[in-house]
């Protein structure tokens, strides 16, 4: 009896461990095979199955999908199993203009940003939260009492003007626009308030990547969220300004560090506007003077043309572009997250001595290997100062293309 327990026990963990085997190898296959590729035009078919050689996969053969060119690519597993499609659309190279200059960042949002509600001590000393449970944390206020309202000093006077009786506000809540109503409270100086925290602009440091021929620039590979609801601001406008470095908070283990600089708040200082703020960066049309953000012009890589290995991060700490030493560990062709599609560690001394490796203000710094620019770097581990998360080039040119 306990002979047989004793088999079934080894058979389940037999089955147990190949079944985790499987489920590891195709992860792996799937996170290495694309779900879509672009090519450089007049590539051919074979040119895609050479690049994206795998053990086990095997390529059958495409499926012609679009006038441009365009085509499916199915792959299987062991010659057998259906594995996935590969979408193949050909584009054209291109050549940008690679910054890694700071730039200071404005940008106001589209409506009032409501980042908290709070309770209002009301004349007779009682607490009430007129908010609560009707406006929620990342609201945005778009109109009171019907009429339209941009800015937080709107608000501020609408407020002032209150009687007592019940307003009614726009909100925009997760793309959705729907109106509620709030009755305010009178608070022990005999001013009424609606009990709600709001913001209407951000600002901060960061690094441009580039520069296209068109004058269409993106910088720091991630979208800027509030730092207390943590949701991707929604934007009304914004503008990159120059930035001054004044010191370096070294990264350390726990610490991502950052760059503390002053951004030149002046007409004559801008660099170009915000258009737009979306998971993959920031982008707009670049107005400033080549020579102060640009440093060189270079063909941008397709994402299964980086590899593990050398490469240099183009950053600015003391106000000069410099190139410095780093390795890409990882690479991940179908990152759900594309602003952490591969993994790179800075091996510099210099860099490392001044700033521990990538710190708050660096996102946005490009990447180069094999004379190309192949990405931005876009996130630090928090445990490894030394390390962090990059997005490919060629996410950060497709937001352009969409947007212009």
């Amino acid at each position: 009896m306990n002979k047989r327990k004793y088999r079934l026990f080894v058979i389940c963990c037999l089955v147990l461990d190949l079944l985790v085997m499987w489920i590891s190898g195709y992860r792996y296959l799937d996170r290495k095979i694309p779900d879509e590729i672009q090519i450089s035009r007049g590539k051919k078919t074979e040119d895609v199955t050479e690049v994206l050689s795998t053990p086990f996969v095997t390529f059958e053969e495409a499926v012609t999908v679009s006038q441009d060119g365009g085509y499916i690519l199915p792959c299987k597993l062991l010659g057998y199993i259906p594995f996935k499609e590969i979408k193949v659309t050909p584009a054209d190279d291109q050549e940008i203009y690679v910054s890694g200059s700071t730039i200071g960042i404005y940008m106001q949002t589209e409506g009032v940003l409501v980042i908290d509600t709070g309770e209002i001590q009301n004349r007779n000393g009682e607490t009430e939260e007129p908010a609560r449970n009707i406006i929620r944390q990342g609201d945005y206020i778009i109109s009171f009492n019907g009429e339209k309202i941009s800015t937080k000093r709107e608000l501020i006077d609408d407020i002032s003007e209150l009687d007592g009786s019940e307003v009614t506000l726009g909100i925009s809540r997760k793309g959705e626009s729907i109106p509620v109503s709030v009755t305010p409270v009178k608070d022990k100086k005999g001013d009424y308030k609606l009990g709600i925290w709001v913001r209407d602009d951000t600002q901060g440091i960061g690094t441009l990547t580039y520069v296209d021929q068109n004058g269409n620039y993106g910088a720091l590979g991630h979208g800027i969220s509030d730092i207390d609801t943590a949701q991707l601001l929604n934007i009304r406008n914004g503008a990159l300004y120059k930035a001054r470095i004044l010191a370096i908070n070294k990264g350390s283990k726990g610490n991502p560090g950052e760059l503390a600089g002053y951004i030149c708040y002046d007409d004559r200082n801008i660099l170009g506007t915000i258009e737009a703020n979306s998971r993959n960066g920031i982008y707009g049309q670049f107005t400033g003077i080549a020579d102060d953000a640009i440093t060189l012009k270079m063909p941008a890589a397709y994402k299964q043309e980086v590899k593990i290995g050398t490469a240099t991060i183009l950053c600015s700490t003391d106000g000069e572009v410099k190139e410095y030493d780093a390795e890409i560990r990882k690479i991940d062709l179908n990152h759900e997250d594309t602003n952490k599609s591969f993994v790179i560690k800075v091996t510099d001394k210099e860099l490392l001595e001044a700033t521990g490796g990538i710190v708050q203000g660096l996102s946005g710094s490009p990447v180069i290997q094999n004379g190309k620019i192949i990405g931005a770097v876009t996130h630090v581990f928090v445990q490894d100062a030394s390390s962090g998360y990059g997005i490919f080039i060629e996410n950060m040119l497709k937001n352009t293309e969409r947007l212009f």
